[in-house]
This record gives C-alpha cells, sequence and structure tokens, in this order.
C-alpha cells in the first residue's frame, strides 16, 4: 500500500512538473519564437498565406477545407493526435482579426518545441484544430460580415452562406469536444463600472436558453478560471465576463447546443499597447487552456473565478476628453467652458485614426482613455464648430498670447501651441496637461 501511494505521489509530481510552464514562460516564449509580424488588424488573406506556409515548412499539418464566397481559401490547422478533440475558430468576423495572430503563433511554438515535455503531452492528450480565419473576404475589406452582406456569426441555422455551412460541417463531421470561439469586442468596452478598457472579456456559452448547467458548462467555467488566472498579472483590472444573452441564430450558442461547450473570448484593446500584445496574452491563455485539458487539472479546479468575474459595461468610456474647453472669443462675450469627449473609429491600425466629437458640454458618466486639461488654453476646430459629429482636429492656443481671432486664416497667421490631430499630439505633446487617472 504505501509503495503504491509513494508511486501515485511520484506521478503526480512528475506530471507537475511536465506541466511546470507557468503564465510567464508562456510569455516569454511567444517573444521569443513568434512568427507574426503584422499587427493583426492589418493582416490580409495573402498575409495569412504567408504565415501558412512558414508553419508548412515548421511542419504544421494545414490545408484548405472550404473557400469563400469569393472564392478565397480557408485554411484549417491541427496538431496532436489524442482523444480530447479541441476545436477552434477564428475572425469569422473580418474586422475581428487578433485570436488569427495568436492561432498561427500557437501551431508555430507546438511545431517546433515537440520535443518539449509538455508540449509532448498536449500531443498524446489533445487533437487540436483551428480555423484562423474563417471569414477572409471580410477580412480584406476590413468588415464584419462576408461579401454577401451576411453576418456569418447569425448564419448558424440559415445556412446561406459558404463560410457557415463549411463550420457546421467541420463541426458535425469531427463532433470536437470542446470550441473556442475567438471574436474582437470594441475597444471602448468597460469592465463594469470601473472606467477600465475590458482587454479580454470571457463567456461560457450555454446551449439553451434556460441556461442549462451540464458537465461541459462546468468544464468550462473551471477552464476559464485558469485561464483568468494566467492572464491577470499582464492585464489587471482589465478582464470581464461577456454578456450571456441566449442568441439562437449564433454559431457559439449553437455549437453548446449540438455537443460542443464554447467557450468565447473576446478581445478589446489596451490603451498604451500594441494589437499584437494582446495576441500574445491569448496565446497565453489558449495555451493555459490546452494544458488544462491535457494534465485533467481542469477537473478539479474551481468556477469561483470565472463566477466572480466582473460584466462587460458599455457606454461608459470615450477615447479622448478635453475638460474645460472654450473656444476662441469671437465677439465680446467670452464662450462658456464645456467638456468635450471624443471617439475613434475602428480602423486598420496601419491606416489614420479618425477621430470625431461625440460630446460637448455634459460628459457626466463618461471617462476618457485619455484626459486633458484645456484650462489654459483657447480652441479651434480645422474646419469650423465645437460640435459632435466633427473631426477632433483641434488647435490649441495659450490664453496670454495675442491672437487676432478676427483674422481670416487665424491657424497660417498665429501657430498653435499644440496640435491635436488623428489621436495624437502632432506638436507641443504635453504642453496641454494630461489628467492622471
Amino acid at each position: 500500500m504505501r509503495k503504491a501511494i509513494l508511486l501515485s505521489l511520484i506521478a503526480i509530481f512528475v506530471s507537475l512538473n511536465i506541466f511546470a510552464q507557468t503564465p510567464q514562460e508562456l510569455a516569454d516564449a511567444w517573444d521569443a519564437t513568434h512568427i507574426t509580424d503584422k499587427e493583426p488588424s492589418d493582416v490580409r488573406h495573402a498575409d495569412l498565406k504567408v504565415y501558412i506556409e512558414k508553419l508548412r515548412e515548421q511542419g504544421v499539418k494545414v490545408g484548405e477545407v472550404g473557400r469563400s464566397n469569393a472564392g478565397r481559401e480557408i485554411y484549417q490547422m491541427e496538431f496532436g493526435s489524442g482523444p480530447t478533440k479541441v476545436f477552434l475558430w477564428s475572425q469569422m468576423h473580418g474586422d475581428e482579426p487578433t485570436a488569427t495572430s495568436a492561432l498561427v503563433d500557437i501551431f508555430s511554438y507546438l511545431a517546433t518545441h515537440k520535443d518539449v515535455p509538455w508540449v509532448k503531452e498536449f500531443a498524446a492528450k489533445l487533437t487540436i484544430r483551428a480555423v484562423p480565419m474563417l471569414n477572409p473576404d471580410g477580412a480584406e475589406l476590413y468588415q464584419r460580415r462576408n461579401l454577401q452582406g451576411i453576418d456569418i456569426n447569425r448564419d448558424a441555422l440559415n445556412l446561406a452562406t459558404p463560410e457557415a455551412r463549411l463550420l457546421k460541417w467541420l463541426q458535425n463531421n469531427w463532433q470536437p469536444d470542446i470550441g473556442f470561439n475567438l471574436h474582437n469586442q470594441q475597444e471602448l468596452t468597460a469592465v463594469d463600472h470601473t472606467g477600465n478598457q475590458a482587454s479580454i472579456s470571457f463567456l461560457v456559452v450555454y446551449g439553451d436558453p434556460a441556461k442549462t448547467e451540464t458537465a461541459g458548462m462546468l468544464r468550462n467555467k473551471r477552464i476559464v478560471s485558469a485561464m483568468t488566472k494566467a492572464i491577470e498579472t499582464f492585464i489587471p483590472g482589465h478582464i470581464a465576463r461577456y454578456g450571456d444573452d441566449w442568441t439562437p441564430t449564433a454559431f457559439g450558442d449553437n455549437f453548446s447546443a449540438w455537443g460542443t461547450p464554447v467557450i468565447l473570448i473576446e478581445t478589446g484593446a489596451l490603451v498604451g499597447q500594441k494589437e499584437l500584445y494582446l495576441a500574445k496574452i491569448n496565446f497565453i491563455a489558449i495555451m493555459t487552456a490546452f494544458s488544462s485539458l491535457a494534465t485533467g487539472s481542469e477537473a478539479t479546479g474551481s468556477t469561483l473565478t470565472y463566477d466572480t468575474l466582473p460584466r462587460n459595461a458599455s457606454g461608459t468610456l470615450v477615447s479622448f476628453i478635453f475638460r474645460n474647453v472654450q473656444a476662441a472669443p469671437t465677439g465680446n462675450k467670452a464662450s462658456m467652458p464645456v467638456d468635450i469627449a471624443a471617439v475613434a473609429a475602428r480602423r486598420r491600425a496601419s491606416f489614420t485614426t479618425s477621430i470625431r466629437i461625440s460630446r460637448v458640454g455634459n460628459v457626466g458618466g463618461l471617462t476618457g482613455l485619455e484626459e486633458f486639461d484645456a484650462a489654459g488654453f483657447y480652441v479651434v476646430q480645422r474646419f469650423g464648430s465645437l460640435a459632435p459629429g466633427k473631426l477632433a482636429e483641434l488647435f490649441f492656443y495659450k490664453k496670454d498670447r495675442v491672437v487676432d481671432w478676427k483674422a481670416q486664416d487665424i491657424i497660417e497667421k498665429f501657430e498653435p501651441d499644440a496640435i491635436f490631430s488623428a489621436g495624437s499630439w502632432t506638436k507641443g505633446e504635453g504642453v496641454v496637461p494630461k489628467i492622471q487617472r
């Protein structure tokens, strides 16, 4: 009996050491090995094909499994030969690209580190398949829908799109044990009422409107708890829980109903960090999920971390707030100071940012990702007035300057002290004080 207990303890010890990769070690692994070299939103189908060729050279099993509406190739990658079947898909919305890059780097790492003990264990316990870009036509145009103008993620029942038919076939033909539905959410999504961006939001997706607690649902809650713990040191205060309203036409809900319980990962944004940083966070989270499945540690984990995640919130964040803005005097009476909120349009990383004024006056209840105190300045909008809908192209003049405000072409005749254009300070950065949150 003692010998059996000792052998059991040794087995547990060996298993723990095999899977001793910490979140920091996973982060270091991504830093040292990632093959993605573009910001995810700049990755088009042709760029994905370059990544796919690199993966093939590294020995990744990857092949075409279908075509888009416009005839673009849709690929599936595969690793391992274990009994637990794991299926991931990304970018069914063309303008939601972060996880596509993360998947490329995950399969690259697994293929080039086959002799690492924990990677060996992944291969023995799991079979992992992933579709990295389900909507290549939408990705090409950087739009949510496919070329038919249909939201693929609302086409799980009608199957009117070739991309939806493919995804349904892949699920039905293979019957995965667990699915990962990988998306992006708006960068102005907040963590509850904290004023923090929700950089990553998780959801265990139920398979019916009653939200029945199946064994798969509970397993997924334990896995998300492990994923949350793994990434919270990198993005503390920026992890939330996505809304769990039942959507009868959505793929995540239907995958769970069809027998493949789904974990949804929604990547947001993080001020001061580039998109690839959040691809790295996805890498850490997803690798942690694989480890949880391969080791069986999810079976003894707790759901508490998932159950207590703060919820997503919307309508509380804006990109910028300029406090105490006073328009340049144009008559005998000076204008009253107001606050101005402005928001950035969604776009590729390499594109010029469009920032538009969203609110003028009372901006109570809003928090700016960046806020500035303009109390010591007069402000001129490049193309006219400081009004909602106008571009936030702003010129700042210190109030103690002598400026002929009635002059034509003020901007040309009187050089501004600071210029805010396309979301950044193109002149005088730091002149207008930043408000520290």
